[in-house]
């Protein structure tokens, strides 16, 4: 399980050659479904794109990487073949929105770790043009609120030691992709009184 998580890293450049289909997608979306939700509210739908059209008219609303300020998103050749959009269906949502956000990670953490399994890359992305909810109309009960960028990872993400509390993430020389991780004994608290 921890070769797993590990390995369940953010890609933001994938192979646009090798596509994913839809069912594969779905059935991540069934992984995300079965985790835990406050109140077994479940107050998340979400949306299954892989058509190419549609996937070119996301992508231009969509924030890529806030640490890498030099860098835009993915160049042509490197974007995502397919989006989930995670929609609050607002008249099933019976807890707060903080419990809400709550349960959205759990799924798509759910998701992540079975598209991980599956050689699939992915990237959930919170900032977004409010355009982005004009390109695909929903009911005005359904709120979108994070697209989860999927396909095959076209780069290297490693995991390493946070040196000296910098947890910005960062691209060497060789592109690939640094993601500062705090010591186990540095998030460990403890009873006693120090």
């Amino acid at each position: 399980m921890k070769e797993l998580i590990c390995q369940t890293r953010t890609y933001r450049k994938f192979d646009p050659t090798k596509k994913i289909a839809k069912d594969l997608i779905q059935d991540l979306i069934d992984l995300g479904r079965l985790g835990g939700s406050a109140r077994n509210c479940q107050p998340w739908q979400y949306l299954i794109v892989t058509e190419k059209e549609l996937c070119d008219q996301i992508f231009p609303h969509l924030g890529w990487a806030g640490y890498l300020t030099d860098w835009k998103g993915p160049d042509t050749h490197e974007q995502p073949v397919s989006y989930i959009l995670c929609y609050l269906n607002k008249n099933w949502l019976s807890v707060s929105l903080k419990e809400a956000y709550f349960d959205l990670g759990i799924s798509t953490q759910n998701m992540l770790l079975g598209a991980t399994k599956r050689g699939i890359g992915g990237c959930r992305i919170g900032f977004f043009s409010a355009k982005l909810a004009e390109q695909i109309v929903q009911p005005d009960h359904l709120e979108l609120h994070l697209v989860i960028a999927l396909g095959i990872p076209a780069e290297k993400v490693v995991v390493e030691p946070c040196a000296e509390e910098n947890i910005k993430y960062w691209r060497d020389d060789e592109k690939v992709h640094h993601v500062p991780k705090r010591a186990l004994k540095d998030i460990l608290l403890s009873t006693q009184k120090q």
